[in-house]
Order: C-alpha cells, then sequence, then structure tokens
C-alpha cells in the first residue's frame, strides 16, 4: 500500500489529535492512543517508559540496524484563536491558573506523521532490521527525553544504529530542510527571585523596592547580547515572565521573574550565564538588597546532527524531493531530542519541514511581510495546513528510516 492509501488515516488523525491536546506530562489519553494504533498496526508496545508517559512501538524484520524513530506528544498552554472545524476547545491548569491547551507546536502533525509512516513500513517486505518507535511527553518542558533514558537503556539494552526526528516549522509545506552539524541551540532557564523590603505605597523611602530593582536587572540584561556577545557568535537572552506584587498600594516583598538563554557555543554560554549571575547580584548589591536567588530551571541540549548519518538522509530526501530539499540553518529554537541517542551514544539526524501554504510563503517572502503573514511556533495561530504538510511529513520519515534499514 501507499501514501496515497493511508491519507485519509493520517489526516483523521491529525484532527483527531489537534482537537484533544494535553500538557506536558500529562498526556495520558494521548499516549494510550498511541499505544493502540501502534498495536493495530502489528507492532510490540510498551507503555508508560520513563518517568511519565512513554510509548515505544516495536517492529522487527529481521537481522539488520535499530533505528529510533520519534515523535513528542505534548501540547501547549496557549488559547486557539483559528475557527478551524478541529479546534482546540481543551482546558487545564497551568500555574495555578485556568488556560486554552492547543497543539501550538505541530506535535500533532509529528505523530499523525510517524503514525502513517509505521503503517506504510510495516507494509513494506524489502528491508530487514529493527525501528523503535519513541512517543515521547514533556518535549516543552525539556524533560521528557531524558526521563526516558533510563528505562529505554533496561528494555532495549542492545541499542541503536541512529535516532532520526523532524519537527515542523513555519516554511512551505512541501519543503524539507536537513544539514550536518548544529541545527537547534542550547537552552537554559533560569528563575530569579529578587528579595526586597516591603512597605506602604506612600512611603517608599522605608523600602527597597523590589519592582524597581527587577525592572532595573531586565533592562540591563538586554545588554549581555548587544555588548558582551561578539556579533560573530550568536545567543539570546529573553525575559519571559515577571511577577510582583498583590495591590497597588503596597510595595511587595519580593519579586521574580524567569530568564530563557540560547547559545551555540559553550564558552558563549558561559559567558552569558555569568553575565546574568552578575548583572543580578550587582543590581542587587547598588539598591542595598539581599542577594536574589537564582535557581535554574529546564535545560535543553544543543543538537548537533551526525557527520555521517545526516549526509546519508541528506542524499535520501535529494532523491525523493529534488529542490525541495534545502539546507537548514542552525535555529535558536531548542530540543531534548539528542537526550534519546544519547541513551546509548548513538548518532542522530533532526530535520525540519514546512507547514505552510507554499503560495503564502512565497508571496510574503517577497514582500517583506514572512514574520507578519506565516504564524510562528507555540503562537494560538500556529495551524499548518493539512496537505501538503502530511504528506512531507510523512514522506521524510519512511525515507529517512528506509536510508538505513537495508
Amino acid at each position: 500500500m501507499t501514501l496515497e492509501s493511508h491519507r485519509p488515516f493520517i489526516e483523521d488523525l491529525y484532527r483527531e489529535l489537534h482537537a484533544s491536546p494535553e500538557l506536558s506530562n500529562r498526556e495520558h489519553r494521548t499516549a494510550a492512543r498511541m499505544a493502540e494504533l501502534l498495536r493495530e498496526a502489528g507492532l510490540d508496545v510498551h507503555e508508560q517508559v520513563g518517568d511519565s508517559t512513554g510509548v515505544v512501538g516495536v517492529l522487527r524484520r529481521g537481522d539488520g540496524p535499530t533505528v529510533l524513530l520519534r515523535a513528542d506528544m505534548d501540547g501547549l498552554p496557549v488559547t486557539e484563536v483559528e475557527q478551524v472545524p478541529y479546534r482546540s476547545s481543551a482546558t487545564d491548569e497551568f500555574e495555578g491558573q485556568r488556560t486554552g491547551v492547543m497543539h501550538a507546536c505541530g506535535h500533532d502533525t509529528h505523530m499523525a506523521a510517524l503514525q502513517g509512516a509505521l503503517r506504510i513500513l510495516a507494509e513494506q517486505d524489502d528491508w530487514s532490521g529493527t525501528i523503535l518507535a519513541v512517543f515521547q511527553p514533556a518535549e516543552e518542558m525539556m524533560v521528557g527525553a531524558l526521563g526516558m533514558q533510563e528505562a529505554l537503556r533496561e528494555r532495549f539494552p542492545d541499542g541503536i544504529d541512529v535516532a532520526l526526528g523532524q519537527h515542523v516549522m513555519p516554511a512551505a509545506a512541501d519543503e524539507v530542510r536537513s544539514a550536518a552539524g548544529p541545527v537547534m541551540a542550547a537552552s537554559d532557564h533560569l528563575i530569579v527571585t529578587v528579595h526586597g523590603r516591603g512597605g506602604h505605597g506612600s512611603q517608599p523611602e522605608k523600602t527597597i523596592d523590589p519592582i524597581v530593582l527587577t525592572a532595573s536587572m531586565v533592562v540591563r540584561l538586554q545588554t549581555i547580547v548587544s555588548r558582551e556577545v561578539a556579533p560573530s557568535d550568536r545567543a539570546v537572552v529573553s525575559i519571559g515572565t515577571f511577577h510582583a506584587g498583590t495591590k497597588q498600594n503596597i510595595i511587595p516583598e519580593s519579586a521574580r521573574f524567569e530568564v530563557n538563554v540560547r547559545s551555540f557555543e559553550e564558552p558563549v554560554r558561559r559567558r552569558v550565564l555569568a553575565a546574568i549571575e552578575r548583572i543580578v547580584q550587582g543590581e542587587c548589591q547598588v539598591a542595598g538588597a539581599p542577594p536574589a536567588t537564582i535557581v535554574r530551571g529546564d535545560i535543553a541540549p544543543l543538537t548537533v546532527n551526525d557527520d555521517d548519518a545526516a549526509a546519508t538522509v541528506g542524499a535520501a530526501f535529494d532523491a525523493v524531493f529534488g529542490d525541495r530539499h534545502a539546507a537548514q540553518q542552525p535555529l535558536l529554537g531548542s530540543e531534548d531530542f539528542s537526550y534519546l541517542p544519547e541513551t546509548w551514544g548513538a548518532p542522530y539526524v533532526y530535520w525540519m519541514y514546512g507547514g505552510f501554504d507554499p503560495e503564502l510563503v512565497r508571496v510574503a517572502r517577497e514582500r517583506g511581510t514572512f514574520d507578519i503573514d506565516v504564524p510562528s511556533n507555540h503562537s494560538p495561530d500556529f495551524i499548518p495546513v493539512l496537505q501538503p504538510t502530511l504528506d512531507t511529513a510523512t514522506t521524510a520519515m519512511v525515507t529517512a528510516a528506509r536510508a538505513f534499514l537495508v
């Protein structure tokens, strides 16, 4: 059977998954559905692999390489704005508040494409080897893959020969991009609590105002990339949350903000993290405040594709996609995918495919309005077009897998 015969299944599954997302480490319904579909396709199924809801399907076909194929399962605390028929109306509690839940990063396309690819591969009889199909929780928290390592090592001690993964991006839906070497940045998450001295808003002279102090830090932190990182290097420092106070006439005791850092080189990463520490504690000292508390949060490793494996995948993509396969430039987005092959010290390849109407993308690029007209990952209107997105993603996964399965 061909992709065409499986297309209705893949499209229906995508709609189903998009309409019913679940947050990180809460993917219970999604994981159960993935396991059910794997059994239907004839795979051996392992559930609750790791710390959370991980699922692994195993397809054995004689002697040969073992290839790991991965899709992530979690959605995001984002309220969807597009009125598509399969719009998500899911809600959940997140950090003490009720919020909408949405597959705003395209993990629904990843799962649907992998399930479709597995059906195609299961029906082909001209390869031998073993496929480990990993449906991973909690990618958005950067803990899901790491949490599966011990269980994967115990259940599959013989290891793997290569790991393959992919991600949908704001690009033309008929495009695939791959490269050797670094393709996604490392990510660091810092939670900073600034301690002041609270009091009445009418008597600020009796306080150490943590809001003013923290605001000064936030502004100063923006100079790290522009003044402490060489223009030839790449880094990002973003402040994603800022929390302080309960009432307009009360100066609070403390303020809290969270920092996200992206980098490609370990010396740059160390320099940026040291600068954050220096600026935060220096501002506290100047204000006469106690030292701030800085806690490390989620960490994502640098994603570096193996040269030989990437060349193998690239050649296969060239043969199938032709000029719709292009070189992927390194992205400042981050991934925890590489923790999976790290379990056994295996090589890996991670590539991108587009999710938006090719004509829309072409016109937006010509007009210089790409960032306005083409939604980005994590936005409430990130709804990949059904086709050719799913065909591209499914074909890419089958093609990459077959490049290693003999």
